[in-house]
């Protein structure tokens, strides 16, 4: 974690020297906490308006230049990984190699996870929201504040995705193998039920839904639009509302792949993306639909989560800049279930290769009459 510590840090100086020779949203938000004259409370609201309000009380206190800031929120993106280490350590104890390479190292390690969660921006502390989420609903009881602040975060940089985690927990406990208490799961249920009914507006509002009286009809109309728009603004932009969903979901989950990269930075991105694909084949078997309706609830709700959001995303983004960036929030929760799926093996070839040698000692000890020495 210092090594991590020290890599992010990198980010942050290669950020803010990209920051200031190209137009980036960390300076607007700057200007308007900045300039700012009325009170904390007045900033208060969700998406955008949030960062400021997030920023405002540090600039206040001393945290004044736009270096400062930047670090700070990079230090909320380093926290991020924080909670994912001890989500993956806590729930998979078994360690597993790629290329030699420890897989929970190399997942860490990932450039483009770093590179969004270094500026004064919503990537970095809704990364943290969703890894400290994810951590703290493992045991709800002794984090059950961080598991309100986690809400909160998330769901006032981004309501639509906060929908998507809750139901995903929802998923993921009510159909979980483990043994959990029916308490328990009415608790946690019953908690996440009654936020998103308290928040449908807020949620509705973001795609203009509020009043609808045709949610499917609206979504899909407001989806059009926001991808047509996307599309038209950037240079990096793709026709995504033409292709089919499997075509969609690839677009989103691993493009730009090297022929369609938009840049240097594509370039670099273009061979994480190839990562993710490499990884994504090892669990296109047959065993892997078995093993994730057996799995325990946290896979589970990886797999919603990341399911759930990818698909609502597709019909939104066609501009694979915005997807770089937007794809960073979820990509962990896919890492999770292919790491839980890869871990699970190896413990079950390690069960069967430990059975298989204490068969063998106790037919040579039936053949000898003795155990050997």
């Amino acid at each position: 974690m210092n090594l991590l510590y020290i890599y992010h840090s990198f980010f942050y100086g290669f950020y803010f020297w990209y920051a200031k020779n190209n137009p980036s949203d960390s300076k607007g938000y700057y200007e308007i906490i900045s300039t700012h004259t009325g009170s904390w409370f007045e900033l208060f609201g969700t998406d955008t308006t949030f960062i400021h309000f997030l920023g405002y009380p540090f600039y206040k206190i001393g945290i004044s230049s736009y270096e400062g800031l930047m670090f700070l929120f990079s230090w909320f993106g380093f926290l991020g990984f924080l909670y994912a280490y001890l989500f993956f350590r806590e729930n998979i104890p078994v360690k597993i190699k790629f290329i030699k390479i420890d897989f929970l190292t190399l997942l860490l390690f990932l450039p483009n996870m770093h590179f969004w969660t270094v500026a004064l921006s919503k990537g970095a502390p809704i990364f943290l929201g969703l890894m400290m989420f994810t951590y703290a609903i493992t045991d709800p009881r002794k984090r059950l504040f961080l598991l309100v602040l986690s809400s909160f975060i998330i769901f006032h940089i981004r309501p639509h995705v906060f929908m998507f985690v809750a139901v995903g927990a929802i998923v993921g406990y009510l159909s979980g193998q483990e043994r959990i208490s029916l308490q328990k799961k009415l608790l946690i249920s019953t908690g996440l039920i009654m936020t998103l009914f308290l928040v449908q507006d807020q949620i509705l509002a973001v795609v203009g839904l509020q009043n609808s009286e045709n949610l499917v009809g609206g979504f899909e109309e407001f989806a059009e639009g926001r991808s047509s728009d996307l599309s038209r603004k950037a240079a990096t932009g793709v026709d995504m509302a033409a292709y089919p969903l499997p075509l969609k979901l690839f677009t989103f989950w691993f493009r730009p792949l090297f022929i369609d990269a938009p840049s240097f930075m594509g370039f670099v991105i273009s061979v994480e993306n190839l990562f993710y694909l490499i990884i994504f084949i090892k669990i296109l078997r047959k065993d892997f639909i078995r093993f994730l309706l057996r799995s325990p609830s946290f896979v589970k709700m990886s797999a919603m989560i990341f399911i759930a959001t990818s698909f609502a995303m597709t019909f939104i983004m066609s501009n694979l800049g915005i997807i770089m960036r937007q794809k960073s929030m979820v990509m962990y929760y896919l890492f999770f279930v292919i790491y839980y799926y890869l871990a699970q093996k190896k413990y079950t070839r390690i069960m069967r290769l430990k059975k298989l040698q204490a068969l063998r000692k106790k037919t040579k000890i039936n053949k000898q009459g003795y155990a050997p020495a």
